[in-house]
């Protein structure tokens, strides 16, 4: 293998000068920048970025660790990627599939090393668990779940998200709203916050909310949803609205309510969450909460540059703002 050695002395120069040439750190004449770079052609050294950037205690690349890379989380990492790469780093993205486990994995030490910052969306870990994991790495969390104050984190307004989804159903008519994939377990994060909203608009509506229409699923699968609102149907249920805690269950739904000629929105009314860039091409467009993809990626990208470039930076728990996209999954 060619070293740096074999370099310098093709050059006839010093290791440190073809160090210098190879890095700008330091300037060097142009003849003999010339005769190192035409050593390291002749000789096809290559650069051991690895070692270089271990030694300069950096790696020039960010890690963002998602659940999945569908959906939501791939309409914030394909904003997170260009502001990374913008910064001259590179972008890794891992896959935790919601495990907890695998979620502390990614943020063992070994791990962490690897990486001058992580982008971590939290869907299994809880507050506990996330106070033992060392900070020596800028860190940034994102996600539902309550976290440890020495963390700098980024979440969603799923409350006001979800009263502003079911308040507009209820403006346009509905009574009986199912609150498809939402949970009244209050440990579960982002399905029990949008139960939540789901209830204050009940009852800023002067309507008592009915706990039998929150319709938890297995998993947020558009198969998950449809066969939880066949279901609904086969017994009998009431209803002539839904809010989907993400659009992914409401294109479910959708197909469950066409299957059985319900019609959408003259029968029932539906909104999602999340206004996934496909939801306004299911018919008849799906009228979604919008979670503010660009402030998300542009926030937690911010707070990561804070940290990577002052160990001493206050941490910041930011929520982000969300607003609602009228389609014709409900009445105008």
């Amino acid at each position: 293998m060619v070293t740096m050695g074999d370099v310098a002395r093709e050059a006839g120069v010093s290791m440190m000068t073809v160090s210098n040439v190879l890095t700008g750190r330091k300037r060097v004449g142009e003849p003999t920048r010339d005769r190192v770079l035409a050593a390291v052609e002749s000789l096809g050294y290559e650069v051991n970025l690895t070692a270089r950037h271990l030694r300069a205690g950096r790696t020039d690349t960010v890690v963002l660790v998602v659940p999945t890379f569908h959906d939501y989380f791939g309409e914030v990492a394909d904003r997170i990627a260009p502001l990374v790469e913008a910064g001259g780093r590179h972008l890794v993205v891992e896959r935790t599939s919601a495990d907890a486990r695998s979620e502390m994995e990614s943020l063992s030490l070994p791990r962490l090393r690897m990486y001058d910052g992580v982008l971590l969306s939290v869907a299994g870990l809880h507050s506990d668990e996330l106070d033992r994991v060392p900070t020596s790495t800028p860190i940034v969390l994102l996600g539902e779940r309550e976290v440890p104050a020495r963390f700098d984190h980024v979440r969603l307004a799923n409350v006001e998200g979800a009263r502003l989804a079911t308040a507009h159903l209820i403006e346009r008519g509905a009574r009986r709203v199912v609150a498809l994939g939402a949970t009244v377990d209050p440990s579960a994060g982002m399905e029990s916050d949008r139960r939540t909203g789901w209830a204050e608009a009940h009852r800023a509506a002067g309507l008592v909310p009915d706990e039998s229409l929150v319709v938890p699923v297995p998993d947020f699968t558009s198969e998950a949803a449809y066969h939880a609102v066949v279901r609904l149907l086969e017994e009998g249920m009431a209803f002539d609205g839904v809010f989907a805690v993400n659009d992914t269950l409401a294109f479910g739904a959708v197909a469950a309510l066409a299957e059985r000629g319900v019609r959408i929105p003259d029968d029932v009314q539906l909104v999602g969450f999340d206004n996934l860039g496909v939801s306004r091409f299911v018919p008849p467009g799906i009228t979604s909460v919008d979670p503010g993809y660009d402030a998300v990626a542009h926030t937690a990208v911010r707070l990561l540059e804070q940290q990577m470039a002052d160990e001493g930076a206050p941490h910041e728990h930011v929520t982000i703002p969300v607003h609602l996209v009228e389609r014709g999954s409900t009445r105008a």
